[in-house]
């Protein structure tokens, strides 16, 4: 007998990993002497903590003394509750590609059990993590448009550009099948060729920085729309709301050989396109122009939803952490804390997320409801209480 085909949320339900089980095979960077609360323990606190209210150790602490009971149910706490100060302790010493590695294997499971898709990359800025006069520490991460979740981030060193890290980040995502799209400080020849490498394909925006080619790209749009001979296929969607009307237009083109040179560096480049945004509020209408570069086949409606869904990364993931999850007002700044922290909001939205992928409620709600309900939270957790 054939077997049945798992449905998406099967999948997703045996892709997901119990957290708990997750954090305890990462290796405790703290000496033996001091080790007197289970490294899991804190991390599984922590993680609860920044589901339901903030970043800060002192709310862990606390979330931890008025849970212990229910705690109690799923972890060990040899000592009881950590104090604050563990907590900070922890999260400054723990190394965050580790960290990194044990997020990374439960987001790529959720991924692909909900399918490849487009993957968003683009850098944030931790604005109040820092000291008077030092520039704030930047993370450039990767967002899985489909699933709504990060799929994991790189610190940008401080001596150098988000350039740097972006090969970095690209060797620990699974993008077989998938629709990678970065800005314009992501257009380089070794980027497009790694995307290719591990079975992606690009978007690439345009911009100054590839002088010659932007402007090789620009001015053949404006030639062809000028000789009314605009070979390339066209797409075109409009939204309303808000008081605001926008329409997009998107053209491409595969006609590349006569006219774009250098374009044998770019591995696999097979398109070009020009997105047009016309936005027309209380009578005024402005337009805007972007241009890209595509391994993908010149199928305009493809590449305008993955230029269109490149801003989701901002709007759906960058914002929420700003706004519900206050990332913008962390003044934590010391040792790996920051980097650490800003990868357990993340892992916080994915847990909320993954939960119900395709629920109307917000995040917030969400979190509210993790706050009153314990059950609602185990869930999340995808752990089980003892019996």
């Amino acid at each position: 007998m054939a077997k049945r085909k798992r449905s998406k949320k099967q999948e997703l339900e045996i892709a997901k990993q119990d957290l708990v089980g997750i954090l305890a095979a990462i290796p405790d960077p703290r000496v033996e002497r001091g080790k007197f609360h289970k490294l899991e323990d804190i991390l599984t606190i922590a993680a609860c903590s920044m589901i339901c209210l903030e970043a800060h150790f002192t709310d862990m602490e606390e979330f931890g003394l008025a849970r212990q009971e229910w705690l109690e149910g799923f972890l060990e706490l040899p000592s009881g509750i950590p104090s604050h100060d563990t907590f900070r302790r922890v999260f400054l010493l723990l190394d965050p590609e580790v960290f990194l590695e044990a997020f990374s294997s439960w987001t790529q499971a959720v991924r692909e059990a909900l399918g490849g898709g487009i993957v968003a990359i683009d850098g944030k800025a931790l604005r109040r993590a820092v000291d008077s006069g030092e520039k704030a520490q930047v993370i450039v991460g990767a967002w899985a448009e489909q699933a709504g979740i990060s799929l994991g981030q790189v610190k940008v060193d401080e001596k150098s550009n988000e350039i740097t890290a972006l090969p970095k980040l690209l060797d620990m995502l699974a993008l077989e099948g998938c629709i990678v799209t970065i800005d314009a400080m992501g257009c380089q020849k070794e980027v497009a060729a790694k995307i290719r490498e591990q079975g992606g394909d690009y978007l690439l925006a345009l911009k100054g920085n590839q002088g010659n080619l932007h402007a090789q790209v620009e001015a053949y749009f404006e030639e062809s729309f000028a000789g009314g001979n605009m070979d390339g296929q066209c797409f075109e969607e409009s939204a309303r709301g808000h008081g605001r009307e926008e329409v997009r237009r998107c053209w491409v083109s595969d006609d590349l050989d006569q006219w774009l040179e250098g374009r044998e560096q770019w591995r696999d480049l097979r398109s070009v396109a020009m997105v047009q945004s016309e936005r027309s509020v209380k009578g005024v209408t402005t337009r805007e122009r972007r241009f890209y570069i595509s391994s993908l086949a010149p199928e305009a409606d493809t590449i305008g939803r993955a230029a269109r869904s490149h801003w989701g990364i901002e709007n759906s993931m960058h914002w929420v952490l700003d706004v519900t999850f206050r990332e913008d007002e962390s003044r934590v700044r010391r040792g790996h804390a920051p980097e650490n922290l800003a990868l357990l909001r993340r892992w916080s939205h994915a847990l909320i997320k993954s939960h119900d992928p395709n629920s109307k409620k917000s995040i917030r709600l969400r979190r509210v409801r993790a706050t009153l309900d314990p059950d609602y939270l185990v869930e999340l957790l995808g752990t089980e209480l003892h019996a």
